[in-house]
């Protein structure tokens, strides 16, 4: 016989509208069936004494289901928790505590982390910290065989959280929340996340909680922000779901990833996160790399900022960014990287000249740790990348050339995207993108175009192959690999008679030059661009 699912509900912030909660679970149970369980999350209690709240204390009113509630956020309500550990304040309503896990007769187990972050000492009554988590951490991922909890419910959200992920309003996530509660979800691998705080409703798009390709299958987490009971705004504040407890489920069924699942919004990209890195806590350092400039003064260092280093006693050792599995000729660091055709270094990314190159002033733009894919680039790389693209846009114009750029995440292992100057006298943007279209639909390759202001995370999963190409305009045109493509295809396309008309240059192999061309080339290159070079500027 199947395991009959569990009926809950989730509010959020209450503030002491305690009629108007009952009354609305009253009304959804009549019309519904029964629930098993109201959980609240956010502020239970209103900051003001609420005669409402008498009422259910001495008994003349009563909740109409089981409700578990968190602690204190603030001190003006730390009074209404007298037991750290938990305790009944009204039939019917319970205080769970300030940490621990509540396991129901049905095993559905519920980790709990009431108040708001404190990094002070001595911690507040209304307040978690860091030990507080690391113990709750510690004891539930000591377990043997632990493979995450069925639910995990704190006040404030996570810090983060809409990394990857579809928007979260005006709530920004790199800003708002707790780095610990972050911390705490990764580690967890909740199948749901309970928050309020913020009076609004946010259901984030479910993310994994295993490396694609790298960790055998987990099961996904939905997060669920809810807004304050009774809001004018008519915000959603609760949320209706049924669950089976994990420890009951069939594995493969567990497992199963939702259609619209996003790689998880706490690691910084699939590379970090096989190295066991994730989104750093606000007192960690930020990655700082250092490198030596290519102007002639030579031998001294700069740091990730632009700024020359100075001399400390206690210099910060700097973070390695991701690092590949074997020989790269495209990590700046490997010895494998032929360093004359480097023209441009930034803090995450690097400019270098094609080798065999379209034109002479054919570049890659490369990150400098290793990342396979746009896909899989952290925050930061991403923004240098997209400083490094309007920069050369604005560069190649100043030259009477149009910017093509395109990637192909397909047998390829560093990511290097193309960045190809088309002369304005050779075409106009429709005439490349209509050659792109017409060449793919000869060759059977499906060429969508995306949304202008998409982000390519949003269409690809880590690990997925895929082309993509991106114009002056801001169009996009992007293809899903699902078996063989032409690895000369974006070449191809460019150097074809309707573009650059160079078709004997579609192989790179066939345009080869000596060395000491491609030094000549890369001087003229940071010449020229020196007027446009950002990483001057700080």
């Amino acid at each position: 016989m199947a395991q009959k699912p569990l009926r809950l509900l989730a509010c959020g912030d209450v503030e002491g509208k305690f009629d108007v909660l009952f009354n609305r679970v009253r009304a959804i149970q009549k019309k519904s069936g029964n629930f098993d369980l109201l959980l609240c999350v956010g502020n239970f209690f209103g900051s003001t004494p609420s005669a409402e709240w008498e009422e259910y204390k001495t008994g003349v009113k009563k909740a109409p289901i089981q409700t578990y509630v968190l602690g204190a956020n603030n001190q003006e309500t730390v009074k209404y928790f007298q037991d750290a550990d938990g305790c009944e304040l009204a039939e019917n309503i319970t205080y769970l505590g300030r940490k621990g896990v509540f396991t129901g007769t049905s095993g559905l187990q519920i980790v709990y982390l009431s108040g708001t972050e404190s990094l002070n000492e001595p911690v507040p009554g209304y307040s978690f910290s860091p030990k507080d988590v690391s113990s709750l951490r510690t004891m539930l991922c000591s377990a043997p065989r632990f493979k995450g909890v069925d639910i995990l419910l704190t006040s404030p959200w996570p810090k983060y959280v809409g990394n990857f992920g579809n928007s979260s309003g005006e709530i920004d996530t790199k800003k708002c929340g707790s780095a610990l509660v972050s911390s705490l979800a990764t580690a967890l691998k909740p199948r749901y996340h309970f928050v309020a705080l913020e009076k609004t409703y946010y259901e984030r798009l479910p993310y994994r909680n295993h490396i694609v390709l790298q960790e055998n299958a987990q099961h996904a987490t939905r997060f669920i922000a809810l807004a304050n009971v009774g809001n004018l705004d008519k915000k959603k504040y609760l949320y209706a779901f049924s669950i089976i407890p994990m420890k009951l489920m069939d594995a493969a069924e567990l497992v199963k990833q939702p259609p619209d699942v996003t790689e998880n919004p706490y690691r910084r990209s699939g590379k970090d996160a096989a190295m066991g890195k994730q989104t750093p806590a606000p007192e960690e350092e930020s990655a700082c790399q250092f490198f030596f400039d290519l102007n002639e003064k030579q031998g001294r260092k700069r740091s990730s900022t632009g700024r020359e280093s100075k001399s400390s006693p206690h210099p910060k050792q700097p973070r390695k960014p991701p690092q590949p599995p074997g020989p790269c000729w495209f990590c700046l660091a490997s010895p494998e990287v032929e360093k004359h055709l480097v023209v441009n270094v930034g803090t995450h990314c690097y400019l270098a000249l094609a080798k065999g190159g379209l034109s002479d002033d054919h570049v890659l733009i490369l990150p400098i740790g290793h990342y396979q894919s746009v896909v899989e680039l952290s925050t930061e790389v991403v923004e240098e990348v997209e400083k490094y693209k309007a920069t050369l846009r604005r560069f190649f114009k100043s030259r009477g050339k149009w910017c093509v750029l395109f990637e192909r995440n397909y047998k390829s292992h560093h990511l290097q995207l193309q960045v190809v100057p088309v002369p304005l006298s050779c075409c106009a943007t429709d005439d490349i993108k209509d050659a792109f279209i017409s060449q793919a639909q000869e060759q059977q390759i499906e060429l969508l175009e995306i949304p202008e202001h998409s982000d390519i995370k949003q269409i690809a999963q880590p690990g997925a192959a895929y082309f993509y190409v991106e114009l002056d305009t801001g169009e996009k045109l992007f293809h899903r690999i699902k078996k063989n493509f032409p690895l000369q295809f974006g070449r191809e396309v460019l150097a074809s008679e309707a573009i650059l008309n160079i078709p004997d240059k579609s192989d790179w192999r066939q345009c080869q030059i000596s060395r000491e061309e491609e030094e000549t080339l890369a001087r003229r290159f940071r010449k020229d661009f020196e007027p446009f070079d950002f990483t001057l500027d700080d």
